[in-house]
C-alpha cells in the first residue's frame, strides 16, 4: 500500500509540475509576441509603478536568465529578466508589474509577506534536515525520527501555502494598477495579462499541492509504522 501511494504521489507530482511549467512557458511566449499599446517596457512599467507608490528608493535592474524575475526585500531591488527588462510585450509588463506588487506589499507590511519572510531562517534549517530524518525514519523504522522529519517538512509545506496569498495578492495589485494607470488598454491586453499572471500563479499552486501530497504520504507511512509496532 505504501509503495502504491508513493507511485501515485510521484506521478501526480511530476504531472502537475510539468503541466504548470508548460502553462507558464506557453503563455509567456505567446504574449511575448504581442506588443503593449502603451509602448512601455518592463523597466518603464516597474519604475512608473514604484514612483506612483512612493517607492523611488527601490532599484530596478536586469538579471540574467528567463523567468528569473523577483523582488529582493533585503536590498529593496526588483530584478527583471532579460526577456522582461527591455521588452514592450504584454508578458514583460505583466511580470514587471507583478514584482512591483511585492514591493508594495513590503512597503505596506502585508501580513502574509512578512510572515513568509520571517519563516526563511527557519526554513533554511528544516528544509535541509527534513529529508535526513525522513529517510532515516523510513529505512530504519524509527517512528520518533520520522515524526521529527514530518514536523520539519510541515514547515516547508506551510511556506508553500503562505506563498499563495502573497503571489495572488501581488498579481491582483498589478492588474488594478495597470488598468487604472492605462498601462494596459482594451479587453485583449487585459486577457493577456490575466493569462500570463494566472499561469505563473498556477506554478505556486502546483508546488503547494505537491508538497501537501508528500506530507500526507509521510503521515500515512507513519500510521503504518505505528500500527506494525
Amino acid at each position: 500500500m505504501a509503495n502504491l501511494l508513493f507511485i501515485i504521489s510521484m506521478v501526480f507530482g511530476l504531472g502537475i509540475t510539468l503541466w504548470a511549467q508548460y502553462k507558464v512557458k506557453r503563455n509567456f511566449n505567446k504574449w511575448s509576441k504581442v506588443q503593449a499599446k502603451s509602448g512601455l517596457t518592463g523597466y518603464q512599467v516597474a519604475r512608473e509603478i514604484l514612483n506612483q507608490n512612493g517607492l523611488s528608493e527601490v532599484y530596478v535592474e536586469p538579471v540574467r536568465g528567463k523567468l528569473t524575475d523577483h523582488y529582493d526585500p533585503t536590498s529593496k531591488t526588483i530584478r527583471l529578466s532579460e526577456s522582461v527588462y527591455d521588452s514592450h510585450s504584454i508578458s514583460a509588463i505583466a511580470v514587471a508589474a507583478h514584482e512591483c506588487g511585492h514591493a508594495i506589499q513590503h512597503q505596506q507590511g502585508y501580513g502574509a509577506l512578512v510572515f513568509r519572510h520571517n519563516m526563511i531562517p527557519i526554513l533554511n534549517i528544516t528544509s535541509g534536515m527534513a529529508p535526513l530524518f525522513l529517510i532515516a525514519g523510513i529505512l530504519f523504522q524509527l517512528s520518533g525520527m520520522l515524526v521529527l522529519g514530518i514536523a520539519f517538512f510541515a514547515v516547508v509545506v506551510l511556506f508553500h501555502v503562505v506563498t499563495l496569498p502573497v503571489e495572488f495578492n501581488a498579481s491582483s495589485r498589478a492588474k488594478q494598477i495597470m488598468t487604472k494607470s492605462n498601462m494596459i488598454r482594451g479587453i485583449e491586453e487585459e486577457r493577456g495579462v490575466n493569462k500570463v499572471l494566472g499561469a505563473a500563479a498556477f506554478t505556486y499552486v502546483a508546488a503547494a499541492l505537491v508538497a501537501l501530497m508528500e506530507l500526507l504520504r509521510y503521515l500515512f507511512i507513519l500510521f503504518l509504522q505505528q500500527n506494525d509496532d
